[in-house]
């Protein structure tokens, strides 16, 4: 089946990106502002200007939600302890040149039954440089949230056990210059803090969005919802002052 037909069907035109395009060849391609134009939208993203970076075979648009079904072994991870290079997850993302702002959305993983099954957020910038947040499920008792940050070609797991029957996340990616805050809650109102990160690629154009993968042989479908635009919600720092340069 043609899913790109349904995307039609609600007058969605998503693009098709090159698997590992690096950031600065976006910024020269005349992009639209997707942060700029959320912002004078009332934080409502425009699903128009979304764009993958590698397509799945199996995604439906319906109004403001998306579903990806993942394929079997499909991941994003770079070299660290494994010592595999996995680059082939599905990512829908769009761009911005924004330097302060938040994104916010809810993911449903009802679906998820195996080893490494993960949806949430992602920032992908090309194959070496990159962050996502998720929960990867894990057995019958226990799941990890948690977050990847891939600098210069080498990953890194930071994770935290949640319980098995947990099944929606929502997620807010920060921005704040080239440094980086991911998220969690509940519920969508408070939400915890999972990392903040440096991301030394991420200098002007970025692109962030949503992924889904299922690095095992399995797959399922991610259902993400409630997508928005705010002000940035990670606040200046108001303690310690930094060192005089």
């Amino acid at each position: 089946m043609n899913h790109l037909k349904n995307i039609f069907a609600y007058g969605l035109s998503l693009i098709a990106v090159s698997c590992g395009t690096s950031n600065q060849n976006l910024a020269d391609t005349g992009f639209i502002d997707s942060v700029t134009e959320a912002f004078a939208n009332e934080g409502r993203i425009n699903m128009d200007n979304l764009q993958w970076t590698r397509e799945p075979e199996a995604f439906k648009v319906k109004n403001d939600t998306i579903e990806i079904t993942t394929a079997p072994h499909t991941d994003l991870w770079q070299r660290t302890y494994y010592h595999f290079r996995n680059d082939n997850a599905p990512v829908l993302q769009m761009q911005t040149k924004e330097k302060y702002f938040s994104f916010v959305v809810k993911t449903d993983f009802t679906q998820s039954h195996q080893r490494f099954d993960q949806c949430g957020i992602v920032m992908y910038l090309d194959s070496e440089n990159w962050l996502k947040g998720s929960v990867e499920f894990e057995n019958e008792k226990f799941q990890h949230l948690g977050s990847v940050v891939t600098n210069n070609g080498y990953s890194d797991w930071a994770t935290t056990a949640v319980p098995a029957d947990v099944k929606t996340m929502w997620y807010r990616f920060s921005r704040r210059e080239d440094d980086f805050c991911i998220e969690c809650s509940s519920d969508g109102v408070d939400f915890s803090q999972m990392r903040i990160c440096h991301i030394y690629a991420a200098t002007d154009v970025i692109s962030f969005g949503i992924y889904a993968c299922s690095p095992e042989d399995s797959s399922f479908t991610a259902v993400f919802s409630d997508m928005k635009i705010t002000e940035c919600m990670w606040k200046a720092h108001d303690g310690q002052q930094p060192d005089e340069k």
